[in-house]
């Protein structure tokens, strides 16, 4: 039996069991006495709770989180410490983490993805709004009701393990996958950094995949920092272009080029719902985001270079070569079928293959020609011997 379970805390909560365990602490269903309900107990794990700097630092916080009262965010009922041990007690969720049901449905369709997000943005806004960035959005600090409604419980958690250089483990700190680059590399964070998590853990539900993963932390740190992530339409075919373009804004390396705030990104999640094929474009050239993840991770993306020549119909010029990324609109086998693509493509060949031969040879006329030139110049103005003529002096 743990050694918990039974006992009371401060005279109020009555430990019943055991219902989960962390990085830095265990959960256990209790009974607050007080008022008479079910409760949660999250109970500081011992190589936390003796480091008086950090259990210092700890209560302030954890204070300032216990005012926050929005209703998609886990509500805190009372904060303990003593010399013994160090809880927070919180509403009770008779649900599911969002990291049990993501494994559950694996993909989830853009309707359902969009509304968990925009419940999540809502409370991570009501937090920033009161000053306090969580720093460990994740599915594992998520909750979910039988009703759709969304928690979002553990606020401010992870950065005193961090600050206090506790991080010694993925575990310890939140998983990695879900880390903003400004975390990896130690600079300072904002409510920026809940963002980029936030867009990571979208892309997530959309795809059914993490956007950066390898069986070694630390690599999956450095992807953040240095890696593209595959594009989310190349993973799922079914996601709209519109969704596509807001999680890209969202998960920027650059915390400049995110939105500034969760409204910003709740509002487009919101014009995308009430228009979805006429949503604003973010990547207007989808080539360049492709060359520009190909530069910085060769095995992203083998991308294949053909030609192709297209009528006035088509809206491109007989001339015009194209590199082929995957993102056309248009079916490439009907097309090559309609419009005969491989004879045209061999004619081109030829005469790009006549063009290199035909220019060295202008070349090395021009040299000849500016050779004779050049000597002309010098022969008139030096002259020669027959025209010098003897002086006495």
């Amino acid at each position: 039996m743990d050694k918990y379970t039974g006992k009371r805390l401060d005279g109020r909560f009555e430990i019943i069991r055991l219902i989960g365990s962390g990085g830095m602490a265990d959960v256990y269903k209790a009974h607050d006495l007080l008022e008479n309900k079910i409760v949660a107990v999250k109970i500081l794990k011992k190589e936390y709770s003796e480091n008086e700097e950090f259990l210092r630092r700890f209560r302030n916080e954890s204070r300032a989180i216990a005012v926050l009262s929005h209703p998609n965010i886990v509500k805190i009922i009372d904060v303990g410490f003593t010399n013994k041990v160090q809880y927070i007690a919180m509403e009770y969720i008779d649900g599911i983490t969002l990291k049990s049901y993501m494994e559950l449905e694996k993909v989830m369709d853009w309707q359902t993805a969009s509304y968990f997000m925009l419940q999540i943005l809502r409370g991570l806004g009501h937090a920033h709004e009161k000053g306090i960035v969580h720093q460990d959005v994740k599915p594992q600090n998520i909750m979910l009701l039988e009703d759709g409604r969304i928690k979002v419980m553990d606020f401010g958690i992870a950065k005193f393990a961090r600050d206090e250089g506790f991080a010694t483990s993925a575990q310890a700190i939140g998983s990695v996958h879900y880390i903003s680059p400004e975390q990896v590399s130690s600079d300072k964070t904002d409510s920026k950094s809940d963002i980029y998590s936030a867009g990571i853990l979208f892309y997530e539900m959309l795809t059914g995949v993490k956007p950066f993963d390898n069986e070694n932390p630390i690599t999956v740190a450095l992807m953040h920092m240095q890696a593209k992530p595959a594009k989310p339409c190349d993973v799922n075919p079914d996601i709209p272009k519109g969704l596509e373009k807001i999680i890209l804004k969202a998960i920027e390396k650059d915390p400049a080029k995110r939105y500034s705030n969760v409204s910003q990104m709740i509002n487009d999640i919101e014009k995308f719902k009430e228009c979805p094929d006429d949503f604003p474009g973010y990547y207007e050239e989808e080539k360049e985001y492709v060359m520009e993840r190909d530069n910085q991770s060769k095995k992203d993306l083998n991308s294949t270079r053909s030609f192709r020549t297209v009528d006035a119909d088509n809206r491109m010029d007989m001339n015009d070569t194209v590199m082929e990324t995957g993102y056309d609109d248009y079916d490439d086998d009907n097309y090559a079928q309609d419009n005969q693509l491989p004879a045209v493509e061999e004619e081109y060949i030829e005469k790009r293959s006549m063009f290199v031969p035909m220019l060295a040879g202008v070349v090395i006329v021009v040299i000849i020609i500016a050779t004779i030139f050049i000597s002309g110049l010098m022969l008139n103005y030096f002259g020669n011997e027959s025209d010098c003529k003897e002086f006495t002096v």
